[in-house]
């Protein structure tokens, strides 16, 4: 692993590292947010988990959240959103919605996907394998995302108890299963038996969580995607009938964008914290 940038920031140190990925089989880069206190202390960590077209560069540069995790003493790790590099297919339409910069956080099953986008296990396994050797207490994690990353989130925590201590999500695709995106990277990633479909659905996983983590969920209500791909209320329904304590907040006025992200990052950095 080869620290290829680092940036003074809030008294913190925002870096960004490369590495060869066995999860992905290509090289893959992540950035990290230290906060100050992590230069007398391992500190807890919260993993970021980026939407459709982005990098792990988004968020550290739009969402603001390196004032909070400095006051709240917390590292933020964002990776990458897929597999990159030479040989790794990619949408053959050139599409935004999937392949390149669309991981969709799955272990895919499917030619020729399956060789590269194992996104799930570089996540959950590989990347908590990096990180030994930097200030940061393993123990105590929490993951976080937007959009297609806030269904990475949210799938990732259910299926993993006690790997994190809460988790939370902007705008998160909250049933890919029932969804435009979700049924075009799940049928191309994972195949046509809808049943696979399930371990990567948020709704379907949250009536059999064998551990309720805290939950937090904002949505824009003017977000152009909200009635179509993101369908919050089933993610609703299915955790009222599965007595899951969601907190799903609606915010009037507010879109899809980092504007949205950066208005609420701070009360997200603040709930995990509570919790780390």
């Amino acid at each position: 692993m080869e620290k290829i940038a680092e940036s003074r920031c809030f008294g913190g140190l925002q870096q960004r590292y490369t590495h060869r990925s066995e999860a992905l089989d290509c090289s893959m880069n992540f950035s990290l947010y230290l906060p100050p206190q992590a230069e007398s202390e391992p500190v807890p960590l919260l993993y970021w988990l980026s939407g459709l077209t982005c990098s792990d560069e988004n968020f550290v540069t739009k969402a603001g959240a390196q004032r909070y995790a400095a006051a709240h003493g917390v590292a933020i790790l964002a990776p990458d959103t897929s597999p990159r590099g030479e040989g790794v297919p990619d949408d053959p339409e050139s599409a935004w919605d999937f392949g390149l910069g669309a991981g969709f956080y799955v272990n895919a099953t499917q030619a020729p996907w399956a060789s590269h986008y194992r996104m799930y296990d570089y996540v959950v396994n590989e990347l908590p394998g990096l990180l030994d050797g930097l200030p940061l207490d393993p123990a105590r994690a929490s993951i976080f995302g937007h959009s297609m990353g806030g269904h990475g989130a949210l799938v990732i925590a259910l299926r993993n108890p006690g790997q994190y201590r809460s988790v939370s999500a902007f705008a998160p695709i909250c049933a890919p299963m029932r969804c435009p995106w979700g049924v075009k990277a799940f049928s191309h990633y994972l195949g046509n038996d809808r049943d696979a479909w399930e371990a990567y659905d948020a709704s379907c996983l949250i009536r059999l969580a064998g551990e309720q983590l805290p939950l937090l969920v904002d949505q824009g209500e003017a977000d152009s995607f909200l009635a179509e791909q993101l369908r919050p209320e089933l993610l609703r329904e299915a955790a009222d009938a599965a007595g899951y304590p969601l907190v799903l907040r609606t915010q009037p006025g507010y879109d899809h964008s980092y504007f949205f992200i950066s208005t609420f990052i701070g009360e997200h950095i603040a709930f995990h914290a509570s919790h780390l």
